[in-house]
């Protein structure tokens, strides 16, 4: 098995979409589609990938927003967020129309609980559970190979927004890195929703939210 990533920016939140891939059978998947669905299906094409399935690890619109369309191109189900994220992916569309960005509905073929395990590029990712951002975000991790998939709970530099009136909550989210992220080795790197990723250890001794 040979584990790959690859980052496809989408939208104007310029947002992480990810594919992940055995460099052997070609045999992947698509984390977090947010839009711009014909450019991600180009780079599929070019890099001779079989898709199998897409995950989501949270129900906003720039993770999520392209889903149904790449799932119906691809004829691929749709796993996670938690169901806690329902009514987001239930408001998608209403969610572009502010945005101007065209999005349809999701209805995901299974959802995701803390403890699940999943494949991505041939490779085993545990399922944790980190609310805050939203209700059901949930982060995807691979302790073999030192590296998770962390969707908007922890950036460099910085945490996810917790400005979503009723639902966002910035106590909880910095509690949930704390419980499942900062556990991990300095060593463990991860990719985030937005920008550059990072190492667990750069985070915890220089990202000022958690040292606040």
């Amino acid at each position: 098995m040979s584990f790959k990533i690859g980052i496809i920016p989408v939208t104007a939140f310029q947002q992480n979409c990810a594919l992940a891939w055995d460099d052997e059978t070609k045999i992947g998947a698509v984390i977090d589609p947010g839009g711009d669905v014909p450019y991600i299906t180009e780079q599929i094409t070019k890099l001779g990938l079989s898709i199998t399935e897409i995950f989501l690890t949270h129900g906003h619109i720039d993770h999520a927003g392209g889903a149904m369309e790449l799932a119906e191109k691809l004829d691929v189900r749709i796993i996670g967020p938690g169901i806690e994220d329902k009514f987001l992916l239930d408001g998608l569309a209403e969610q572009g129309a502010r945005y101007g960005i065209k999005a349809r509905d999701c209805t995901p073929d299974r959802w995701l609980r803390a403890g699940d395990v999943i494949k991505l590029g041939g490779a085993d990712f545990e399922v944790r559970h980190c609310p805050g951002h939203t209700p059901g975000h949930m982060v995807f991790l691979n302790k073999a190979l030192q590296f998770g998939i962390l969707g908007d709970v922890l950036f460099k530099g910085s945490v996810g927004r917790t400005d979503f009136g009723d639902y966002g909550d910035h106590a909880q989210l910095i509690a949930s890195i704390k419980r499942e992220l900062l556990v991990l080795p300095d060593s463990f790197g991860f990719l985030c929703g937005h920008g550059p990723g990072s190492t667990i250890g750069a985070e915890r001794e220089t990202n000022p939210y958690l040292n606040e």
